[in-house]
């Protein structure tokens, strides 16, 4: 198929020389710089808040993704891009802009420029959020954004997508439910994944020999889910964990959200409640 790569430094199980990771400095990103250092002999790390001391197999360079000169310098040399960069929930709109939309712009027109190393784009649940609880969603359904957030990380999708048909750029489409060391509600029994889940993730996206530009639920092996990857089964991945292990514990603190809640009707839970903030 147009745009499959079946060579190259790090696809089809050979080490990357380099990884980009971008917001490395966020949650997500500090959970992941260890869990994949083996993936590659150098890590870059990119974010704009401060990052620590780099390890002997790190890089450390900041960037604000808005600023096209920096990301080009960014990616330059990178085999891999592991895109956690960007604003996570929702906020006013000329900070989505700038990280999301304009941000994004920036990568793939640098990544174009160098060699399209393959990339993992942190999308989002988000994009379909307005999908109520009780529906089963594929991954080719309509998006239903929940938010200005949410409309970001689609025309994130859209983005890539335009950059796969157009140039063969590779990118696994991540729309990460509720990515944290453990649920913390109801609606987390079916989002949940594990960081050791999102690590595996990552290895196949980025060692397997063909990728293409799919849509991937990130999620664990939840018992209660309303997502499959039954469609990307050729990369290999097979979550290990399960968000039903938490549910007695999930019974007793929060406790069940009240069934007229957007934690109990909605796929995006609270984001679908959240105002538009406006510009100060």
């Amino acid at each position: 198929m147009h745009g499959y790569r079946l060579q190259g430094a790090g696809y089809g199980g050979r080490d990357l020389k380099r990884l980009l990771i971008t917001g490395a400095a966020g949650a997500l990103g500090r959970a992941m710089r260890a869990r994949v250092a083996h993936l590659a002999e150098i890590v870059r790390l990119s974010d704009i808040a401060e990052l620590g001391t780099a390890e002997p197999h790190e890089e450390i360079m900041p960037c604000d993704l808005g600023d096209a000169a920096a990301v080009h310098r960014l990616v330059e040399g990178c085999d891999a891009i592991l895109h956690l960069g960007g604003i996570s929930v929702e906020d006013k709109f000329s900070k989505i802009l700038n990280a999301n939309l304009l941000g994004l712009y920036n990568l793939y027109e640098a990544a174009r420029a160098h060699g399209q190393p393959r990339i993992l784009f942190a999308s989002s649940n988000h994009t379909v959020g307005f999908y109520r609880q009780d529906e089963h969603v594929e991954a080719d359904a309509p998006m239903r954004p929940d938010g200005l957030y949410g409309v970001s990380k689609c025309f994130g999708e859209a983005l890539a997508r335009m950059y796969f048909e157009k140039f063969g750029q590779e990118t696994a489409l991540v729309r990460i439910g509720s990515c944290m060391e453990k649920p913390t509600n109801h609606r987390m029994l079916s989002t949940w994944m594990s960081y050791d889940d999102f690590a595996a993730l990552i290895a196949c996206v980025f060692r397997a020999p063909m990728l293409g530009c799919p849509i991937l639920w990130g999620i664990s092996d939840n018992d209660s889910r309303w997502w499959d990857n039954s469609h990307a089964a050729y990369l290999g991945w097979r979550p290990r964990d399960n968000a039903e292990h938490f549910r007695a514990e999930l019974e007793l603190s929060p406790g069940r959200p009240e069934t007229s809640s957007p934690l109990a009707v909605y796929q995006g839970g609270m984001f679908t409640q959240d105002p538009i903030f406006t510009e100060d």
